[in-house]
């Protein structure tokens, strides 16, 4: 028996295949289920439709992302980035057939709308998770970090989407401007156990992360 995972990448291949030859809108759910060698009642078991084929590795993605951001993680600000990161690690393990979906979403409307709402969820979920992470953080420093974060993450992809060969190490660095803009990239410094310190903060940190690292110093 075809397991779960392989079967959905093999209606997603074929579906992208039949998207690209004759268009979305020409395309039917028989077509497709008879090019991936699936019934149509399996189809619709494992995706709620055409739209659903295109976006099913982003609701899988998130569904990761809520586990990953459940875990304990002694910097949230970090833990946003790693979560960018595994979403671009994804796309770049088959960046053809990325690259093919997203020519598929940038001609059609009605994808370009649901891409604009996914990204938005995206963001909402760092959002959340970084007001949750840190109580008493302002919420325009949550919403505007995962803005950004979402936003950086999504020009870097798009590169790769373009054709160019981009190295996780390029979002890498991209993200770290970004905890550097806001002041919560931690210096490459070591303290000492007995070391006293006075601490230096960027204007730019917002108040509920000074109040974060100085606990976490104390303690």
């Amino acid at each position: 028996m075809q397991h779960p995972t392989e079967l959905r990448t093999g209606v997603v291949a074929a579906a992208i295949d039949l998207f690209a030859e004759q268009g979305f809108e020409a395309t039917s759910v028989e077509q497709i289920a008879k090019a991936a060698g699936v019934s149509r009642s399996t189809f619709f078991r494992q995706f709620g439709g055409k739209e659903d084929v295109v976006f099913t590795d982003h609701e899988a993605l998130l569904d990761e992302l809520r586990t990953f951001l459940a875990e304990p993680h002694d910097d949230p600000w970090a833990a946003v980035c790693e979560a960018s990161e595994r979403v671009f690690t994804h796309f770049a393990r088959d960046p053809e057939l990325a690259r093919r979906r997203y020519e598929i979403v940038r001609d059609v409307p009605v994808l370009r709308d649901r891409e604009i709402v996914t990204v938005f969820r995206y963001e909402r979920l760092f959002d959340q998770y970084l007001r949750d992470s840190l109580p008493g953080l302002a919420p325009i420093d949550a919403v505007g970090f995962s803005a950004l974060i979402t936003a950086v993450h999504n020009h870097v992809l798009r590169q790769l989407l373009r054709g160019h060969k981009v190295q996780l190490s390029v979002l890498q660095s991209a993200l770290d401007d970004v905890r550097r803009r806001y002041g919560v990239l931690p210096d490459s410094a070591e303290a000492a156990a007995d070391d006293v310190v006075v601490a230096v903060f960027p204007r730019s940190m917002p108040i509920a992360e000074i109040s974060r690292r100085v606990q976490a110093q104390l303690s």
